[in-house]
Formats: C-alpha cells, sequence, structure tokens
C-alpha cells in the first residue's frame, strides 16, 4: 500500500493540549497533519510547531463562525458576504503561512425563509469570487457533505449535493471533500461512489461507522476502500478523522508505522 496519511490533531490526541499533539504525530511516524480552525492559536505558534518537527499541514478549515452557537460556515449567507470574504481571505492568509494546499470551506446551515436556490446561487457566487484568489495561492477549495443525522442542520448533506456545487464553480480550484464516514451514514455504496467522484475529490478523510471511531471498529470494510483508492489512482492524503475508540496511540495499531510517513 502506497497511500498517504495525515492525522487530524483536531480530532487525535484529545487528553493533551492541541498545540502539544504535533509532537506526538511526529514521534507516531506521521509527516503529514490536518487540523480543523487553528485561528484560536494563531499562524506563528503552529508554524512553529510544523517546523519544529518536520511535519507538513495538508488541510485546515475556514472560520466557520461562533461554533459554540451552532455556526457552521457563511457560504450559502447573502446578508454575510463580506463576513465570508474576510474569512476566506484570513484562512487563505494562514494557508500561506503553513504552506498548506487545501481548505475546507464550510458551506452553512440551512437559512429558513431561504429557498435552496438562493443560497445555491449564493454559494455560487461567493465562490466565484474566491476561487480565482486561491488558485493564484495555490490552494483548492473543498467542499465537504456533512450527513443529516450528525449535521441536520447542514446545507450539504450527500456528495451528490456536493458536486451539484463543485460543478456549478466549474474552477479548477474547487473540488470535493470525501469523507468515508459521511458517505456511509447518508448513502453507503461506497467504492462505486468514489470511483463515480474520484476526477473530482480534492481530499479524502476516514472514520468507521457507528461511532465515528478508527478503521477496524465497525462496519466499512477498509481493506476493501484503500484498495479502490489505490486502485483508482488517488494521491492525496488521507485524513484520519477519528474518535480514537481509548488510546490514540493504540487506536493507530490499524496502521503500520512504514505507511505513516510517506
Amino acid at each position: 500500500m502506497t497511500l498517504r496519511f495525515a492525522p487530524n490533531l483536531t480530532m487525535l490526541y484529545p487528553e493533551i493540549p492541541f498545540l502539544d499533539r504535533f509532537a506526538r504525530a511526529a514521534a507516531a511516524g506521521f509527516t503529514a497533519v490536518e487540523f480543523l480552525f487553528p485561528y484560536e492559536f494563531g499562524a506563528p505558534a503552529i508554524k512553529n510547531r510544523l517546523d519544529e518537527y518536520g511535519l507538513r499541514a495538508v488541510l485546515f478549515n475556514i472560520n466557520p463562525g461562533n461554533v459554540a452557537a451552532g455556526e457552521r460556515g457563511s457560504l450559502n449567507d447573502p446578508a454575510r458576504r463580506d463576513a465570508f470574504r474576510q474569512s476566506m481571505q484570513e484562512a487563505l492568509e494562514y494557508a500561506h503561512h503553513f504552506a498548506c494546499p487545501r481548505i475546507h470551506v464550510m458551506v452553512g446551515n440551512r437559512l429558513p425563509g431561504l429557498t435552496t436556490e438562493a443560497q445555491l446561487a449564493c454559494v455560487l457566487e461567493n465562490l466565484a469570487w474566491a476561487a480565482p484568489l486561491a488558485a493564484a495561492a495555490g490552494v483548492t477549495l473543498l467542499i465537504e457533505p456533512l450527513n443529516a443525522i450528525d449535521m441536520p442542520c447542514y446545507f450539504v448533506h450527500s456528495p451528490s449535493e456536493g458536486m451539484q456545487i463543485v460543478r456549478g464553480a466549474n474552477h479548477p480550484a474547487v473540488k470535493l471533500q470525501y469523507d468515508v464516514y459521511h458517505t456511509q451514514m447518508t448513502e453507503g455504496n461506497l467504492i462505486q461512489s468514489m470511483t463515480t467522484l474520484m476526477p473530482y475529490i480534492g481530499h479524502i478523510q476516514i472514520s468507521d461507522v457507528p461511532g465515528r471511531h478508527q478503521p477496524g471498529t465497525g462496519e466499512i470494510n477498509y481493506p476493501a476502500i484503500f484498495a479502490a483508492i489505490e486502485r483508482l489512482g488517488y494521491t492525496g492524503y488521507i485524513g484520519l478523522e477519528y474518535r480514537p475508540d481509548g488510546d490514540t496511540d493504540v487506536s493507530l495499531a490499524w496502521l503500520p508505522r512504514e505507511a505513516r510517513g510517506r
């Protein structure tokens, strides 16, 4: 297996402070990491950790707003165009600091009183502004569907809904973030889904169902999934975006150490 993996440091090593998790990832043999929201820590602090431990950042999320209040982005909100542009520019500055090539652009929750068509039009208008900026910075913007069980209010639940945005944006800097967990929760048929969507996929993330724990704890046949991803010629990283069932280092037993540093 020649696939490349990156632990999600927002999810893994939850027992220690975020900035201490970079050392643990490097000690576990990884050379790349991803994380959700770097903004409360600041770009210099994270850049120092990346440099100190010889790690590269491969993905992080745009600032979604007030997560505690339930906010999940503003891409679809016509009343918050300025807020989206500010958060997009902020994310691109962070990507420049980290030399990070991918940003997950959270779409936002469905807006009561505004039609799906109007929200989709806002999404595409905002991406038409953002995509050229991202391309000039060498960054790919990613749209990720989040399943309706965990995220019932989110605007994009299924890969087909995500692809409506990716195709509508019609820009090489806008791709699909394919999360195996969310897709299994939504519709299953994973290998056929990945086979169809692979030309549009800019990043893959994994965890098992149920529980969102590490591969091997649930119903997903990950040996078959990894074989399919390799056969389909995917060359990006696979993010380990799971909740460890117990100690994080123990939870990594499914992934041989020699496969972690590619």
